[in-house]
């Protein structure tokens, strides 16, 4: 581990530290005017942001989604007054009275950063640890960009080089998916990645030495991290010029992620506050507030002052910001004329768009045959990954399995990893058993830009992800899991194994839409029709979660524009309008549609509906709903492999429901359908059931 450095090219000057003074009694002020968040790490790390944001990040105010800029994490969300104030300071757009308007009603300043509702917020954080794991994905990305649209640049010359910034609590340390995504970083030598540590020894339960005694710094130095630490002012501040040593330090070692630990006390410099717990999450009271600004040579009457000098001072950054863009604008134009078919695949990445004619590569499949939906689905990234090159991913330790190996000769492994595959700028990621942080770091990719992302593990396992999942409905966030091993037909490994409660737990998510097909047709469907809505043309983008399957299912015929709508007509009733209609997903369907063979052969005429995407069928006009469900019957059957949910609106006061409401069994696949009731002969009989309730 490395001391501060000696030496350093900062200027800081007296406005410098005005304004960093000014950073830290707005934060007390707004916290004190909304009666609650987190002042007292918005106070101690003011130097901090203040020196990324004024002295070190290349990035333009003016232009906040800017290709070449650096990115900035604030993984320790809940101080998200740290990244507000810079933002108002540097002039991305905020201004004094949002920061007037924090936690409130319809502001810009909401309690946690919100990417896509506050200009300059590059992801949504909150949940502690998120944000480092979202600054490792952007790291990878970064390098990934760079192979995409740049491979043969020399180091540090390409306009698509630049960083990623983070600061993380000491809950977000505590936090499991740091550690992964930690581990990640460092195994992938990510030397574009900084992240700064608060080392300030306070949670909410008070010092930290009441859950947490490990080395911080030995441990990022075994996951292979450049590790320094920058001590304190002699009065306790943060040191901006050690701080800005340090970063440069760590920008120059560029075969490994560079960990920065800043000893910092809370609230300084509160003069009874600091150090406190009650500093974290509570405003510090009037009196406190008045005593902190005497201690600063502010006013304590005055609220949210803000010099003219001050804003004059820092809003510079737009002229910086506007200087560094043209600068990086000329090397991009030569780039350009150097590169016109990386050039070319860059503006229609850019721009949203897919290759042309790229719906043509989508494999076909020949029905009848009985194919696993999950092997399909190996097939199709294969066919995609030839001429989609911006799609790249990968898998939870699980590729075989998930089949998500969109390339096996290319996996994404920094210079120097042993392997004959590894590339740095590989199309197959292998993100080791770390299922949380990898949603997380998906997050990342896809919050970076300019690449398409999907990741792979069990269905089961979703519940490790759910946390990164749930943040990635709530930024509309074009990723794609690929959840393999879908229901009870993944067998003899047992209820730990079989998801039960997953789907309807998944579809419980506002913005996420699940997957589930019935067949390798659909399977391939399915896969173009979230390729589409990636597009720029569909506005905000969706996360989606492929359910599929391990064991062999029937392929039908297939319907592109019934599988677009989430829900179709797969079978239709003979012999007259149908007096039951079967709804089926997944692995499912193909008993639907033999029990209709049943039925019909029994004389009543039965219409097999598949619904690969209930989220896309409620995105349908009432009308199209209505041809594929007619409310005039309301002998209905809804059959999967699982809670039931959310089939009760469909199938009504008459309907029947083929679920399972209970955990899984070790045993073959088929003898537990067998046993558990997913039979045709089952969902014939609930069938007959429904039409007699719904004749009385």
């Amino acid at each position: 581990m490395s001391t501060k450095p000696t030496t350093t090219g900062l200027e800081w000057t007296e406005m410098d530290q005005r304004a960093v003074d000014t950073v830290r009694v707005l934060a007390a002020d707004a916290v004190q005017k909304v009666g609650n968040g987190h002042p007292g790490t918005a106070m101690s790390l003011a130097p901090a942001a203040y020196t990324l944001f004024q002295k070190v990040m290349r990035h333009d105010p003016a232009d906040a989604e800017w290709t070449g800029r650096d990115r900035f994490v604030l993984s320790a969300g809940h101080s998200s007054l740290t990244l507000y104030i810079q933002l108002y300071l540097a002039g991305f757009g905020l201004e004094l009275d949002d920061l007037k308007a924090f936690r409130t009603w319809g502001s810009k300043t909401p309690g946690h950063p919100e990417y896509g509702h506050t200009t300059g917020v590059e992801t949504t954080t909150g949940p502690l640890g998120q944000g480092v794991a979202n600054a490792v994905g952007m790291a990878m990305a970064a390098r990934y960009e760079r192979g995409l649209f740049d491979p043969e640049a020399a180091a540090g010359t390409s306009p698509f080089d630049h960083y990623i910034y983070a600061i993380a609590g000491d809950g977000c340390l505590q936090e499991g998916i740091s550690a992964e995504a930690s581990s990640m970083a460092g195994h992938q030598k990510l030397g574009n990645l900084i992240l700064l540590w608060d080392d300030n020894h306070i949670s909410i339960e008070g010092d930290t030495e009441t859950a947490i005694s490990e080395d911080t710094e030995k441990r990022y130095e075994a996951y292979g991290w450049h590790v320094q630490r920058v001590e304190p002012k002699a009065d306790g501040d943060l040191d901006p010029e050690a701080l800005y040593a340090a970063i440069e330090a760590a920008k120059a070692v560029t075969d490994r992620p560079s960990f920065i630990a800043m000893r910092s006390i809370i609230a300084w410099p509160a003069p009874n506050a600091q150090n406190t717990e009650a500093a974290h999450g509570s405003a510090l009271g009037a009196e406190e507030v008045a005593a902190t600004k005497r201690v600063l040579g502010f006013d304590p009457e005055k609220d949210f002052e803000v010099s003219d000098e001050v804003l004059a001072h820092t809003r510079a950054a737009l002229d910086r910001g506007r200087d560094a863009k043209a600068e990086w604008e000329k090397a991009f134009g030569e780039w350009r004329t150097a590169n016109p078919e990386h050039a070319a695949t860059f503006d229609r990445v850019r721009a949203g768009e897919l290759p042309e004619g790229w719906e043509q590569h989508l494999p076909v499949f020949e029905t009848g045959k009985a194919v696993a939906t999950r092997a399909a689905s190996g097939k199709v990234l294969q066919a995609l990954g030839a001429v989609v090159p911006e799609l790249w991913g990968g898998s939870a330790d699980l590729a075989g399995s998930n089949n998500t190996t969109i390339d096996k000769n290319s996996s994404f492994l920094p210079v120097g990893n042993p392997l004959p595959e590894a590339d740095p700028y590989g199309r197959t990621i292998h993100f080791g058993i770390r299922e949380h942080s990898m949603a997380a770091e998906m997050n990342g990719i896809a919050l970076h830009g300019n690449t398409r992302i999907y990741g792979g593990t069990f269905l089961v396992f979703s519940d490790y992800m759910r946390n990164a999942v749930r943040l990635s409905a709530l930024m509309h966030l074009p990723v794609t899991y690929v959840w393999t091993h879908d229901s009870i037909g993944l067998g003899e490994d047992g209820p730990t194994h079989q998801p039960v409660e997953h789907l309807a737990s998944l579809r419980a998510i506002p913005g996420l839409n699940v997957v589930r097909p019935a067949d390798a047709n659909e399977t391939a469907l399915a896969w173009g029709e979230i390729n589409k809505r990636w597009t720029k043309e569909f506005g905000k983008g969706a996360p989606h979660g492929l359910a599929l399957t391990r064991q062999g299912v029937p392929t039908y015929e297939p319907n592109a524009e019934g599988v677009a709508k989430g829900g179709y007509v797969l079978f239709d009733a003979e012999g007259g309008e149908p007096q039951a209609v079967l709804i089926a997903t997944g692995s499912e369907v193909h008993l639907a549609v033999e029990a209709r063979e049943q039925l019909q052969a029994a004389g009543v005429p039965t219409r097999v509906v598949s619904m690969p995407c209930v989220e896309w069928f409620e995105e349908q006009d009432q009308a199209y709903k209505d041809s594929v469900l007619p409310p005039a019957v309301k002998a209905r059957v809804a059959v999967e492999a699982g809670i039931g949910l959310t089939w009760h609106k469909y199938v009504g006061d008459a309907g029947r429901i083929v679920s399972l409401e209970h955990f899984g069994a070790s045993a073959d696949g088929k003898v537990l359908f067998r046993e558990f009731g997913f039979t045709p002969e089952n969902v014939a009989a609930a069938a007959r059931e429904s039409i007699d309730a719904a004749a009385r």
